[in-house]
């Protein structure tokens, strides 16, 4: 988160949408700013770039709902830039120094890659009998076709950035795949991201 990330980013970035796969959004790579101790942000702007505007929307927004949690300040983009934009880091960046925030967490689709996945043609089912005076049952199975299950499998990746030093502080690559419920993919998406930033103490720490 998304067309995700945003079909969830854009999921969102994530565009999601295959019933069957898992809805996680695991980090499988970061960065984080050497030269950066324990950050003082107070007001961040978030941005999903590109995307449909429902899920950009509900992207951000969700993004907002756990920053403010957080006890930050967050302001959803798509209330500075119209919709009808072409988004981009720059605009993000202009945008937030407008509002008065102090940094920008935007995420952006980095690849889309379509996955096969085999599943087995070796099906047990219970079967049932006479064994000499009694009744039993027990298993055995039909064999068929093996199954084929095709998916969208996308790359994102969502970027804290300092708009005061015009630096990148921390950078975060993430899988999903095409889930069912793209508002739970996208709470997923967004749960991993803000867990990684407190892990790196660039968020207040919890009460």
């Amino acid at each position: 988160m998304i067309t995700l990330i945003l079909r969830v980013v854009g999921i969102l970035v994530v565009a999601l949408g295959v019933g069957g796969c898992s809805t996680t959004s695991p980090i499988i790579s970061e960065w984080r700013n050497p030269g950066y101790g324990s950050t003082s942000f107070k007001r961040m702007m978030v941005g999903g770039l590109g995307g449909e505007t429902s899920i950009r929307r509900n992207f951000e927004d969700e993004f907002v709902f756990q920053l403010r949690a957080a006890g930050i300040d967050a302001l959803p983009s798509y209330r500075y830039l119209s919709d009808e934009e072409m988004i981009d880091e720059a605009k993000l960046k202009q945008a937030a120094q407008k509002a008065g925030a102090d940094a920008v967490i935007f995420a952006r689709s980095v690849s889309v890659e379509r996955k096969t996945q085999m599943g087995p043609n070796y099906y047990p089912v219970p079967w049932f009998g006479i064994y000499g005076s009694h009744v039993g049952a027990s298993w055995q199975g039909l064999y068929g076709a093996p199954s084929v299950y095709r998916y969208n499998e996308y790359t994102s990746e969502t970027t804290l950035y300092d708009v005061a030093k015009n630096e990148v502080v921390w950078t975060g690559t993430i899988k999903t795949t095409e889930p069912g419920d793209v508002k739970g993919a996208i709470k997923s998406y967004v749960e991993a991201v803000v867990k990684s930033l407190h892990e790196k103490n660039l968020l207040p720490n919890r009460r």
